[in-house]
């Protein structure tokens, strides 16, 4: 029998259904801000495209400005993400403004490589972080850097998930599903529980940017991965850590509905490249996801969002089968 998740983290989701409220604007519950593209990994499955050959830092003046709109808006909580968040110059700065604007949830989404040098994690935590969200794709070296293009990178990420789980702060981690490593999530999840992490998180790829031009020999049906991803979530629920999926629809999740992160992402306000999405949920359903011509019948379908849209332009929608009211008996 599976154990019960503890709520989940805010964890940012590019990684939030709210049908109560469904036609009014909401306030974002935290902010995603994109200091800037740079990075020291060159992901085969990185969605964010060029932009790190295009797009420089951003000012140090125009993210703290971002800091006190959001706030001053009602968000509870800061990602700061990228790019490499913790390779831009003022990112201690930042994250020590955020903790004097009183944001309760102060978040570093990385590699994760730069969290394997003790200062570096200690002056995070110092300035006011108290939660990190490292990367990993892969339960050994030749996968994870592979799939990282960065041949150390593993060893790194690796290190730095002990040393933040050392000073006693709470890790969450990504692990991108593709067609490379989904065989491997099982050791994955074993590794990550090993280290100590408080929640991971099995999301698959965003067929955008670097990720888009691979697709065709990078992605991985649903319909293949879908007894890996829940061997790897089992692994992490009888270990009682939270465990979450994205990006998988509740039609390859029988029996493990409960982990679907997307009915538990909070309203989110990104600062992206050079725009500000206000309401990334509205956008995530209504322009990111899409639904099938199967997917009204389907027991889920108030609240399942559905793949990312670049998916079934690759892949079709026969694999999409609609949940009968019979099976879709579990809450939601």
């Amino acid at each position: 029998m599976k154990k019960r998740r503890a709520a989940p983290s805010l964890r940012a989701s590019p990684d939030q259904p709210d049908l109560g409220r469904a036609g009014a604007r909401r306030l974002a519950e935290r902010i995603d801000l994109k200091v800037g593209f740079r990075c020291n990994n060159l992901c085969l499955f990185c969605v964010q495209g060029d932009k790190r050959e295009r797009l420089p830092a951003k000012p140090a003046e125009e993210l703290m400005r971002a800091l006190r709109d959001g706030r001053a808006a009602g968000a509870e909580g800061v990602v700061f993400t990228g790019g490499e968040p913790t390779l831009h110059p003022a990112i201690l700065p930042l994250v020590r403004r955020a903790k004097e604007l009183g944001y309760g949830t102060i978040q570093l989404q990385s590699n994760g490589r730069t969290f394997c040098y003790e200062r570096v994690v200690r002056d995070l935590v110092k300035a006011g972080a108290n939660e990190f969200g490292p990367s990993l794709h892969g339960s050994r070296p030749e996968i994870h850097d592979f799939l990282t293009g960065a041949p150390g990178s593993f060893l790194q990420t690796v290190a730095g998930i002990r040393g933040i789980k050392k000073l006693g702060c709470r890790v969450i981690t990504n692990t991108v599903v593709t067609k490379v490593n989904y065989r491997d999530l099982p050791a994955i999840a074993h590794l990550l529980v090993g280290l100590g992490v408080d929640q991971y998180q099995f999301a698959f790829m965003h067929l955008t940017g670097r990720a888009g031009q691979n697709k065709a020999w990078l992605a991985a049906r649903k319909k293949i991965i879908e007894p890996w991803i829940k061997r790897g979530l089992d692994v992490g629920i009888r270990a009682g850590r939270t465990v979450m999926t994205e990006a998988i629809p509740y039609c390859f999740l029988s029996g493990y509905e409960d982990y679907a992160a997307e009915k538990v992402i909070p309203d989110t306000r990104i600062y992206d490249a050079e725009t500000v999405i206000e309401d990334f949920t509205k956008t995530r359903r209504d322009e990111g996801k899409a639904k099938g011509p199967r997917c009204a019948a389907c027991a889920y379908a108030a609240v399942c969002e559905g793949p990312w849209r670049e998916y079934p332009e690759l892949f079709g929608w026969d694999e999409f089968e609609p949940v009968s009211a019979k099976r879709g008996g579990k809450a939601v």
